[in-house]
């Protein structure tokens, strides 16, 4: 089912002027997909709603208009049960990025309780695990490319580079068939729902308000088991926290059309 287009121009008019720095969002139509992590051993398809994604990930210069505007997002301001110690570390000050953190490059070293915050003060939202999945099955040509093998292919070149090198910008890379850039090759990516598709042998809970879980096993409920590629890329959970930050841990926001729930 496709949305008319004048639905998705009253969506957009309904969002802050400040939500889209550069291309509009990309319109996702409802589908479903079979998800490599189901939630139980007798999961079927996984329906979506459609929705609006972002077409690059937020990038270091609209994460600085973000903090020049929200200072309790600020490096050295935020609490430590929002952010840990090595947020926004690669910036040369609270408010200036320098020679680490280019503009155009993926804002990196950011928890998912500021991802959040950016999203929604935005207008927007972090995408779910299934709606972040469902837009990262694609590739060029078609929307559920996993069991191609020159996309299964692009994505273990990726893991085979050295590492180390500076983040590449946004957008470097070709549109998916959604005309969104970069849900590979660049970096990961914080999903709303990070902590709720875990699969745990050592499920415990935080100290702290938060009360958030992590991942004490592998996922090995997963389907395609000898699909790697999706096992690296789509499928591989980590101990994160939500006021975790790391170097190669960023995130693009998603945003709700007017009457279609999750």
């Amino acid at each position: 089912m496709r949305i008319r287009p004048t639905s998705v121009l009253i969506a957009l008019l309904a969002l802050p002027v400040s939500s889209f720095a550069g291309e509009l969002p990309a319109h996702i139509d409802a589908g479903s997909l079979r998800s490599a992590l189901p939630l139980t051993e007798s999961a079927e398809d996984v329906a979506i709603g459609r929705f609006l994604l972002a077409r690059t990930p937020v990038t270091n210069g609209e994460f600085l208009e973000f903090v020049t505007l929200h200072p309790e997002w600020r490096r050295g301001e935020t609490r430590a049960l929002f952010a840990d110690l090595n947020y926004l570390g690669h910036w040369q000050d609270t408010l200036t990025l320098g020679v680490a953190a280019r503009p155009k490059q993926p804002v990196i070293n950011v928890s998912w309780f500021a991802a959040r915050a950016y999203c929604e003060a935005n207008g927007g939202r972090l995408p779910t695990w299934h709606e972040w999945e469902y837009v990262a099955a694609a590739g060029e040509a078609e929307k559920d490319a996993r069991a191609d093998p020159a996309w299964r292919q692009d994505i273990l070149t990726w893991y085979s580079e050295t590492g180390g090198k500076p983040l590449a910008e946004v957008a470097g890379r070709s549109r998916n068939a959604w005309g969104v850039h970069d849900m590979h090759g660049l970096i990961w990516e914080w999903v709303d729902d990070f902590n709720a598709l875990l699969v745990s042998g050592d499920s415990r809970e935080r100290d702290g308000a938060d009360k958030l879980k992590f991942c004490g096993a592998a996922a090995t409920s997963m389907e395609d088991r000898e699909n790697y590629a999706v096992l690296m890329r789509t499928a591989m959970l980590s101990s994160l926290r939500g006021s975790d930050t790391t170097r190669n841990l960023g995130f693009r926001c998603a945003y709700d059309i007017e009457g279609q729930g999750r």
